[in-house]
C-alpha cells in the first residue's frame, strides 16, 4: 500500500483473511479468537503499520492507562538527562492513545530515596513501569510486587537476572566490559590496570555496573593473567578528595604509561585530573556521550568512549508497554541489545 494511504481495519481483515469483527475482537481483547488467527492478525497489523484510533475507545471504556518511569535524578549535562529526553519522546507516542507517562526520580546514592520512589509508583497504580535498576535487592523486591500485581515492567540501561520483565533495552553489559578491556589494552604489555569507581550509597548496595566490570575483569584474567587490577573509589561530590586519591594512585604505580578505565559515564573526572596535572601519558577508556566526555576525547585525555543512545532505549521501552496495553502485542524480542559504538577523537563529532 502507498505510504500516505490510511490503513483501515477492513484492510487488516482482508490481508489476514478474517472478518472485521475478528480483527476488532483481537484489538480489544474481547471474545474468543484462535491463537493462529490472533498471531496472523497481529503480524498483519505490524506489516501494514496499522495504528487504530484507540483514544475514543479508551475514553468510552473509561480506561486510564499510565506508565511510570523510575530513573535517577540528574544535573544538566549528566547521563540521565539524555534518558529523560527519550522519556519525552516515548510520551509523545503514548499520548496518542491517551496514555500518560510520569517520571519518578530518586537519588542514586540513597537507598531510602529509591524505596520512596518505588512506593510512590505502586500507590499510583501504573499500567506499566520502565525502570533503570541501581539497587539490586530492592529492585528485585519491587519488580516482584509488580509481577504479583500483573503490571508489566521494562528495564533500561541495565537489567537484573529475574525472568519476569517484559523487555530490556540497553547494552549487553558483560560484553561491553569485555570490549572495553580489549580497547584499553590494545595488545600492549600491560602490568597494571586501574578501575576508577564511584562511591555510591553508604551501605554499598548500589552497583549498577557490576556486570560490565565483571566482563572487563574476565578479559584481563584471560589475556593478562599477571596484570594487577586496582579499584579506586572517587567521591562524585568532592573534587579535592578525588584528586588526593588519584595522586596516591599515580604515586603507587611505577609505570609511566598508566591504564585507566571507568565503567560508567563519569570518565571526565579522570580527564579533569589529568588536564589539571598536565599528564598526557595515560591510556583512558570510558563510556557514554556526555559533552564533558567528548571534550576530553577531543583533547586527548581519553582515548576511546563506548557510546550508546540511551534516549532511544527509553523511548523504545515506553513504546513497548504502549503497544502491549493498546494492541496486546508484546515485543518481538525480550532482550533488545543496542549497539556499542566506539568513538575516538576523529569520529566523535559525527556521532548521531
Amino acid at each position: 500500500m502507498k505510504e500516505n494511504c490510511k490503513i483501515t481495519i477492513n484492510d487488516v481483515a482482508r490481508a489476514a483473511g478474517v472478518s472485521k469483527g475478528t480483527v476488532d475482537r483481537v484489538l480489544h481483547d474481547r471474545g474468543e479468537v484462535s491463537a493462529k488467527s490472533r498471531e496472523k492478525i497481529l503480524r498483519v497489523i505490524e506489516e501494514l503499520g496499522y495504528r487504530p484510533n484507540f483514544y475514543a475507545s479508551i475514553l468510552a471504556l473509561r480506561k486510564n492507562y499510565s506508565i511510570a518511569c523510575i530513573i535517577p535524578e540528574f544535573n544538566e549535562g549528566e547521563f540521565w538527562e539524555l534518558t529523560e529526553k527519550g522519556i519525552l519522546q516515548g510520551q509523545d507516542y503514548a499520548s496518542r492513545f491517551g496514555i500518560t507517562v510520569n517520571a519518578y526520580m530518586y537519588d542514586q546514592y540513597d537507598l531510602d530515596s529509591f524505596q520512596n520512589a518505588c512506593a510512590k509508583v505502586l500507590s499510583s497504580g501504573p499500567s506499566g513501569v520502565v525502570i533503570a535498576p541501581m539497587f539490586r535487592n530492592e529492585t528485585l523486591k519491587f519488580v516482584k510486587e509488580l509481577s504479583d500485581r500483573q503490571i508489566p515492567y521494562v528495564y533500561i540501561d541495565s537489567k537484573l537476572e529475574d525472568d519476569g520483565y517484559l523487555a530490556y533495552y540497553g547494552m549487553p553489559m558483560y560484553q561491553s566490559g569485555y570490549l572495553c578491556a580489549d580497547i584499553l589494552t590494545d595488545g600492549r604489555e600491560v602490568r597494571n590496570v586501574h578501575i576508577i569507581r564511584i562511591e555510591r550509597d553508604k551501605r554499598g548496595l548500589s552497583d549498577p555496573t557490576v556486570t560490565r566490570r565483571t566482563g572487563f575483569i574476565d578479559y584481563i584474567a584471560e589475556h593478562y593473567p599477571d596484570c594487577r587490577i586496582s579499584n579506586i573509589f572517587l567521591d562524585p561530590k568532592n573534587r579535592d578528595a578525588r584528586y588526593e586519591k588519584l595522586d596516591r594512585m599515580f604515586e603507587a604505580d611505577p609505570d609511566t604509561e598508566k591504564y585507566i578505565v571507568m565503567c560508567n559515564s563519569r570518565v571526565h573526572f579522570v580527564a579533569d585530573y589529568l588536564k589539571d596535572r598536565g599528564i598526557m601519558t595515560c591510556r583512558v577508556v570510558g563510556f557514554d556521550v556526555l559533552e564533558r566526555n567528548l571534550s576530553a576525547l577531543r583533547e586527548g585525555y581519553v582515548q576511546a568512549l563506548i557510546a550508546q543512545h540511551s534516549d532511544r532505549q527509553a523511548a523504545a521501552a515506553i513504546t513497548a508497554i504502549t503497544d502491549l496495553l493498546i494492541l496486546h502485542a508484546p515485543p518481538q524480542k525480550k532482550d533488545n541489545y543496542t549497539q556499542m559504538d566506539i568513538l575516538n577523537r576523529y569520529n566523535c563529532d559525527y556521532y548521531i
